[in-house]
């Protein structure tokens, strides 16, 4: 099988028995689940399930993304389901820039503005001059102009109100993408509505 490093590197969704979402992998992991028979591909469009064979047997054309063997181009798999795994794994939400950014919508938490990734900053709601720490339910992002109205104050001693109460958010696979690489053949499976609903206490 010959394949360039990108098209293996890609990333497949991965749904446990009961077809919920509990993990994203590469392509190449994907493929060698498939191949194991421990996995099968799912066709989004039509929640057609297919084994190894018959998924490599459907070809692709040549603007597809696929790998390329002697005789076959492979599409890529892009949601995969497991045969014999029903759990749901418990994992921790790192908290991160990349993953506040995400939780908080790119958004100033003050004012609602989206100035762009120069213009926002990270703002402890207690200050850490009075001993505010740095998680996810003392941190909100904050354009540079809201923040330095607040400065080392509390937001109502600033006269400012927070959009939503910073809380920890739960784990779920697309968190595990760097961001821009959610496939939207996914959004079946990972509801578009569990990522706009705004967080609440």
């Amino acid at each position: 099988m010959t394949a360039g490093l990108a098209a293996l590197d890609r990333r497949a969704l991965v749904l446990n028995r009961s077809w919920l979402p509990i993990s994203v992998t590469t392509v190449r992991d994907a493929l060698s689940l498939m191949v194991r028979d421990v996995a099968r591909v799912v066709v989004p469009e039509t929640y057609e399930v297919l084994d190894f064979d018959s998924w490599a047997a459907l070809g692709a054309a040549d603007h597809e993304p696929h790998i390329r063997t002697v005789s076959l181009k492979i599409p890529i798999p892009e949601v995969i389901q497991l045969l014999h795994y029903d759990g749901r794994p418990e994992r921790e939400v790192v908290f991160s820039r990349r993953n506040l950014f995400r939780r908080d919508g790119h958004r100033c938490q003050f004012c609602g503005k989206r100035p762009g990734a120069d213009a926002v900053t990270i703002d402890h709601v207690l200050p850490r001059s009075r001993g505010g720490k740095s998680s996810w339910e003392n941190c909100v992002l904050a354009c540079i102009d809201c923040n330095k109205k607040k400065r080392d104050r509390l937001p109502h001693e600033a006269g400012m109100k927070l959009k939503t109460k910073p809380i920890k958010p739960k784990w779920h696979p697309v968190l595990a993408l760097p961001l821009g690489q959610k496939s939207e053949s996914w959004e079946r499976f990972v509801s578009r509505a569990y990522w706009d609903t705004p967080l609440k206490a």
